[in-house]
């Protein structure tokens, strides 16, 4: 067994945590969407075909809700100040336009969250 001293040993550990830590991070990615009323922000999220990912959901303002069976993402209802969170793998490629499921007033329609899957 070879012995590397306590720095090499040291240096080993913290090569090991870096080429790790963003491979992970890309592995499953987790976004942030705040909606309020008749919008979505970010309007647009790029997400990785087959991998899955989970959205940060919240709302600044009304009740809003998204679905998507062509996704894989159920009815999740976002209320003001609340964190709800949904996980999807995305099992074809392609522009994805969600509209928000829940009416929320006059901007209702042209409420819209794009997901692009690459």
């Amino acid at each position: 067994m070879r012995s590397f001293g306590f720095l090499g040993a040291i240096a080993l550990i913290s090569l090991s945590l870096v080429g790790s830590a963003p491979q992970a991070a890309a592995a499953h990615p987790t976004m942030d969407i705040a909606a309020s009323n008749w919008q979505f922000t970010p309007a647009k999220i790029i997400v990785p075909l087959g991998e899955s990912t989970t959205l940060r959901l919240t709302s600044t303002g009304g009740v809003h809700s998204i679905k998507s069976d062509e996704l894989g993402i159920p009815d999740t209802l976002m209320t003001p100040g609340k964190f709800v969170t949904v996980t999807f793998t995305p099992k074809k490629a392609g522009t994805y336009k969600l509209n928000c499921a829940t009416f929320c007033g006059p901007g209702h329609a042209d409420m819209v969250l794009v997901v692009e899957v690459k």
